[in-house]
């Protein structure tokens, strides 16, 4: 699939810039900070070159040692992930190493400010100059920094930053890694989703003052601003689409109505259903998507289904996927009804995805960052979860109702057109469109940018 360039990015922000500092680990860091990328200040480092968004673990000029401390824990994550499928011992030695990182019972509530020995270990690092290079290097024009991931927070506080330091959460509910060794006494401030991780910050002893419920940032390019005409479009033509014999909107009718989405005409029954499968950065689950391309392969050469594979930046699983296309004989006879997508850099990756939700009716992923995308009215199947964080995010997809777990993918061909006639998933992406929070990326501007200090909210359900 060709790359091609996002429009309707709105720059409202009248020249106010910021530190953007994501990790290149996995996707759900850098997905994260994707839509504020135009808020992001040039970074000059001592080779001379010039970075936007900055990546903590591998930027230009980052020292030895810096980088290698952090290409042993990503070799590790991605290692013991993609082992999670060994038969009999994947399991329990993924779980070993995610013991390290849960979250523990919310209830009942408690002070849970107590740092973990990785809380520990990691502080322990940052103290013997781990980061010191990168906040050196900002502090030559100290701005305010927006990070997605609590390491480069954390350096910024223990290296003396000069400037404001907000982290972002990322996920539906957090461990006590995301809060700081000090938690009360220090001056990070957060950007989080919801309700929840502000409540699960507060038992880790931050501040509420310190909190602000911002929502996940959303690209623009996928809303179109105060009039949601974007999102509106395509969340009409996807209710057409998952709603072959009327039941939901004969249902809601007046709701729809109130809403102004008007759904298109023609097309009466059974329009094709887009369905775009989404596999993590580590590349675990790309069988998931192979066996959905063997279940659905008729129902694609038939035109009913159309169906974008996404590889996102590994080139092992785009050759995968490629490879079963071809296997399976549809090659020739799809009609352009399948499309592995696949971007060498992580930017043009999540360019082209953004531009490929907008007509697509089902995002199939397992429960990651990729949860609050139904705040854009995705109704979202559920692949299984790894790691503690997402058994949280699937809670919360499942609280909104803007979700359902897969069931068995090879009879994908069965169940997935019950839920059609259902209208279930039509309901889903209704209820992700009014209960997840959408406007994520405008709040952290007005937080961080036009100084809006006051927690934000607004009706959606968090």
């Amino acid at each position: 699939m060709p790359v091609t360039k996002s429009k309707n990015l709105v720059h409202d922000t009248k020249g106010k810039k910021a530190y953007i500092v994501a990790v290149d680990m996995g996707y759900g860091h850098q997905r994260a900070v994707y839509p504020l990328r135009h808020l992001a200040a040039p970074f000059s480092n001592d080779c001379g070159s010039r970075d936007y968004v900055i990546n903590a673990n591998q930027y230009n000029g980052i020292p030895k040692h810096d980088r290698k401390k952090w290409e042993d824990s990503q070799k590790l994550y991605e290692l013991i992930s993609r082992f999670k499928s060994v038969p009999l011992i994947g399991n329990s030695i993924f779980d070993a190493m995610d013991y390290f990182q849960r979250i523990e019972s919310f209830y009942p509530k408690r002070d849970q400010s107590s740092p973990t020995i990785q809380l520990k270990s990691i502080y322990g690092s940052i103290k013997r100059g781990w980061g010191k290079h990168l906040i050196q290097t900002l502090n030559q024009k100290p701005l305010p920094l927006i990070t997605s991931f609590f390491i480069p927070a954390y350096f910024a506080e223990e290296h003396n930053y000069k400037g404001d330091i907000y982290l972002m959460c990322c996920d539906a509910d957090v461990s006590r890694a995301w809060a700081p060794l000090h938690s009360v006494t220090s001056r990070i401030h957060y950007l989080v989703p919801n309700r929840r991780v502000k409540e699960r910050l507060m038992q880790y002893g931050v501040k509420e003052g310190n909190i602000f419920i911002t929502g996940f940032p959303l690209p623009k390019e996928n809303i179109g601003g105060s009039s949601l005409k974007i999102l509106k479009r395509s969340l009409a033509q996807r209710i057409h689409h998952l709603d072959p014999e009327h039941r939901y909107r004969r249902k809601y009718k007046h709701l729809l109505e109130q809403l102004s989405i008007t759904l298109p005409s023609g097309c009466d029954e059974y329009c094709p259903v887009t369905i775009t499968f989404a596999v993590g950065g580590a590349g675990a689950q790309r069988d998931v998507g192979i066996t959905l391309l063997q279940s659905l392969h008729h129902e694609i050469d038939a035109g009913r289904i159309k169906l974008n594979l996404v590889a996102g930046s590994r080139r092992d699983v785009y050759e995968d996927y490629a490879r079963a296309v071809e296997r399976l004989h549809v090659k020739r006879k799809h009609r352009g009804n399948i499309s592995v997508l696949y971007a060498e850099r992580k930017v043009d990756y999540f360019e082209a995805f953004n531009e490929v939700l907008l007509e697509t009716d089902i995002l199939w992923t397992k429960p990651s960052e990729l949860s609050f995308y139904a705040g854009l009215g995705l109704p979202i199947i559920m692949a299984p979860t790894i790691g503690s964080q997402e058994e949280f995010n699937k809670s919360w997809l499942l609280s909104i109702g803007a979700a359902f777990a897969q069931e068995d993918p090879q009879y994908a061909h069965e169940w997935l057109f019950d839920w059609l006639r259902s209208g279930w998933l039509a309901e889903a992406a209704m209820k992700g469109f009014l209960d997840a929070p959408r406007n994520g990326t405008y709040h952290v501007e007005d937080v961080v940018l036009r100084g809006k200090k006051s927690e934000i909210e607004d009706l959606h359900l968090l």
